[in-house]
C-alpha cells in the first residue's frame, strides 16, 4: 500500500471571515497541490475542509501519515470522534456544532 504524507491548513480573516485551506500530498517524490476559499466561513471549518480535500484527493487505499498544527482537527480525530460514533455524530449535550463534522464522518472510518 502506498505511504502518503498530507500537510494541511486552513484559516479565515476574522471569525468568521472569508478564509481559505490547502492541503499537500507527497508521496514517492510526487507533490500535489490543492487548495480553495469561502467567502464566509471559520478558522475550523477551514481546518476539516483542509484535512477532508486532502483526504479525498487520494486515489487509491493509502496508509498516510497527517501533519497539521491545528489542535482542534488533532483532538477531533484522536480524542472526540470515538465518543460522536458511539452517539450517532452527536456531542454529549446534542448535535455538532460545526457543520464541516456530519459531512466527514464517511472519511473517518478507519482513523487510528
Amino acid at each position: 500500500m502506498p505511504i502518503i504524507k498530507i500537510y494541511s491548513d486552513g484559516a479565515c480573516w476574522g471569525n468568521p471571515g472569508p478564509g481559505g485551506w490547502a492541503a499537500i500530498l507527497i508521496s514517492r517524490g510526487h507533490n500535489k497541490e490543492i487548495s480553495g476559499a469561502d467567502r464566509q466561513t471559520t478558522n475550523n471549518r477551514m481546518e476539516i475542509t483542509a484535512a477532508l480535500e486532502g483526504l479525498k484527493a487520494l486515489n487509491q487505499p493509502s496508509v498516510v501519515h497527517f501533519f497539521t498544527d491545528s489542535s482542534y482537527l488533532v483532538n477531533a480525530a484522536t480524542s472526540w470522534m470515538p465518543g460522536w460514533k458511539a452517539r450517532g455524530w452527536k456531542r454529549k449535550d446534542g448535535v455538532l456544532l460545526n457543520a464541516g463534522f456530519p459531512t466527514w464522518h464517511p472519511a473517518c472510518g478507519s482513523i487510528d
